[in-house]
């Protein structure tokens, strides 16, 4: 799950090294900002409802608000990247200059390549951004702001063009994406494969079979990774207990959440929202 911005705060940046098999464990979609990263090192695969496309060391991937997706890794390399969130309020003054449909067009683009001297030019102004965010200035969000459109304009004058990037139909098919869009809003009603089979009309056997073939793993397995991912999003967005959160995402109870959680995360609910709390503020 995607460590989300700040509450109060309209930009956030992070950065991060990530075992070469990481990947998400199910479709995310990401509400309330956009996402810019510049992969310092790594190659990812990325599967939404209409393609696939792939980045790697040295290009700049982007993703809107409501973006749904699920990244796997595509090579053996660790995958670093530093990430920056921001919110469509803190785009607006550059929103306003070039157009939304510009805007649009230039999120729509989710990857650029560069040549050599401009990724580093590109690095540079990430990096000077997370030194800047890391500091506890009363003005350092429009500073940020600043260097943001900085980095759009770099990105929109220096990048290879987009025929060289290449995008493939999606792998998945029209009954699956039906389902995880489902499974989005209903995934604390705990929906059976049967219940769910029987809303896609099709057999419980060949469900099975699209899930495992299309996101690799079993139902029972994808619909608990979403819980744990929209558990992590309460912990880190709210101050609800765990009993709240537990019957918030369809867990009978707080013991088995916690229970869940840390088989899943090797860390207790408690621990993980004192973690990532630390990590946010």
């Amino acid at each position: 799950m995607p460590i989300p911005i700040p509450n109060g705060q309209h930009i956030s940046i992070e950065k991060r090294l990530l075992s070469p098999d990481f990947c998400m464990s199910s479709m995310q979609v990401m509400v309330d900002y956009y996402n810019i990263g510049y992969i310092i090192s790594g190659d990812r695969y990325v599967i939404t409802p209409i393609e696939t496309y792939r980045y790697h060391k040295g290009d700049i991937a982007l993703a809107p608000p409501l973006f749904f997706h699920r990244t796997f890794s595509d090579s053996n390399e660790p995958y670093e990247r530093i990430l920056i969130k921001f919110t469509p309020d803190f785009a607006k003054p550059f929103v306003d200059v070039i157009g939304e449909n510009e805007f649009k067009n230039f999120y729509n683009s989710k990857v650029f390549h560069f040549t050599k001297n401009t990724q580093q030019k590109i690095l540079t102004i990430f990096e000077d951004m997370l030194s800047e965010y890391q500091k506890k200035t009363c003005y350092k969000e429009l500073i940020l702001q600043g260097m943001l459109f900085r980095l759009f304009a770099t990105i929109i004058e220096e990048h290879i063009p987009s025929n060289n990037i290449k995008k493939d139909s999606t792998p998945l098919t029209k009954p699956i994406i039906e389902i995880l869009y489902y499974l989005e809003s209903h995934y604390q009603e705990n929906p059976t494969l049967s219940k769910i089979a029987k809303m896609a009309n099709i057999s419980e056997g060949h469900l099975s079979r699209l899930f495992r073939a299309q996101l690799g793993i079993p139902y029972s397995k994808y619909l608990n990774n979403l819980k744990i991912e929209h558990v992590k999003l309460f912990l880190l967005k709210t101050d609800k207990s765990i009993t709240d959160i537990a019957l918030s995402t369809g867990y009978c109870n707080s013991e088995y959440l916690s229970a869940n959680f840390k088989k899943n995360t090797g860390m207790t609910p408690k621990d993980f929202r004192i973690q990532g709390k630390k990590l946010l503020y």
